[in-house]
């Protein structure tokens, strides 16, 4: 015999809590990787190669730019990192991701989303 479900929690309250615990799992991951990649400053003594050429086509709708590529920094080296298009988003702008010549080393300060 089964007991009954009298004292227990209902399906809808049982779905809220799954839903408010997956959602605050998934919003503490991604603190976590913005804070992870904040963390990590790089900065180095060679300066960045010369920005590549990119041949830029069509983009694939009216509500996407171009987010151009820039030079990372990895394995000891600069290496190219492709641009892309991205979609808009309205009220914000793409500030693009370079490098920063500071004292005696160059800093690479990451692209992000600032409003407008």
């Amino acid at each position: 015999m089964r007991p009954s479900n009298s004292g227990g929690s209902s399906p809808v309250l049982r779905f809220f809590v799954r839903a408010v615990v997956i959602g605050g799992l998934a919003m503490g991951a991604v603190v976590t990787a913005e804070h992870t990649a904040a963390a990590q400053e790089v900065v180095v003594a060679v300066a960045p190669p010369a920005e590549r050429v990119e041949v830029v086509g069509r983009a694939p709708s009216t509500h996407h730019f171009w987010m151009p590529g820039y030079w990372s920094w990895a394995g000891g080296r600069h290496v190219w990192v492709g641009g892309r298009w991205e979609l808009n988003r309205p009220g914000w702008g793409w500030q693009r991701d370079t490098w920063v010549h500071e004292g005696r080393g160059w800093r690479f300060a990451p692209g992000r989303w600032v409003r407008r």
